[in-house]
C-alpha cells in the first residue's frame, strides 16, 4: 500500500483513534502524515482548535499588556472562556505566535536610614507663586538604566514651572540634593531672594 493510501485511511479514522497510534500502526511518521494533510488542504479539528486558542492567547496578551507567562495565560483562558488547555500546549502555541511575557523590572529597595534633618512644611500645600524665585520645589526619581538605576534630582520654580536645575547620580544621597540646589542658585543668582535657604545650604557644604 502506498503512503498516500495509508495517510488517507489514517485521516478517516483520526476522529476515532489517536493519530500517533494510527501512524505507528501504519508504519508512517506523524510529520509525513501532517505534511500530506497540508498538501491536501485538509484542516483537522485540532488545527481549528489551535487557531481558536491562538486568538485567545493574543487577546489575553493585549489585555494584560504582555506581562503574563504561559501558566497565567492558561488560567486566563480558563477564567474567561471556561476552556481547559494544557500548559504545554499554551507554551507551544505562544512560541509559534512569537508571544512571550515581558520581564518586569524590580523597583529598587530602599533601606530606612537614620533621620538627620527634618524640614518644616513651609509651603503648607500653597503652590501658587506671584514672582520668580518665591517658591522652589524639588524631587528625586529613579530611572532604569542598563540593568541598574540612576537617580534624577530636579528643582522647579512654581512661578512658571521652569526646571531650574537637575543632576543625575548613581547614588540617592544628600550630596545629590545639595549639588542640584547649588546649580539652581548659580543659574538664578537667588542669593538675597532666598536668604534663609541659601544660608542653610552653605552650612551643609
Amino acid at each position: 500500500m502506498k503512503p498516500k493510501e495509508r495517510f488517507s485511511i489514517i485521516q478517516e479514522l483520526s476522529n476515532t483513534y489517536p493519530i500517533a497510534w494510527l501512524c505507528q500502526l501504519a508504519g508512517v511518521s506523524r510529520s509525513g502524515y501532517y505534511r500530506w494533510m497540508n498538501q491536501q488542504g485538509i484542516v483537522t479539528e485540532k488545527q481549528k482548535e489551535n487557531e481558536q486558542i491562538k486568538q485567545m492567547i493574543l487577546e489575553c496578551h493585549q489585555k494584560v499588556n504582555g506581562i503574563y507567562g504561559y501558566y497565567r495565560v492558561k488560567a486566563w483562558i480558563k477564567r474567561n472562556y471556561g476552556k481547559t488547555v494544557n500548559h504545554k500546549r499554551v507554551y507551544r502555541l505562544m512560541k509559534e505566535l512569537g508571544v512571550q511575557a515581558k520581564i518586569r523590572r524590580k523597583k529598587p529597595k530602599y533601606k530606612a536610614g537614620k533621620e538627620n534633618i527634618v524640614a518644616s512644611n513651609v509651603l503648607n500645600r500653597d503652590f501658587v507663586a506671584t514672582a520668580a524665585n518665591q517658591k522652589w520645589v524639588t524631587d528625586i526619581t529613579y530611572v532604569p538604566f542598563q540593568g541598574t538605576y540612576l537617580y534624577l534630582s530636579a528643582i522647579k520654580d512654581l512661578y512658571n514651572n521652569e526646571i531650574i536645575a537637575y543632576r543625575i547620580s548613581r547614588s540617592n544621597d544628600l550630596k545629590l540634593v545639595i549639588e542640584t540646589v547649588k546649580d539652581a542658585i548659580k543659574k538664578r543668582d537667588a542669593r538675597g531672594v532666598l536668604p534663609t535657604f541659601t544660608v542653610e545650604i552653605e552650612k551643609l557644604g
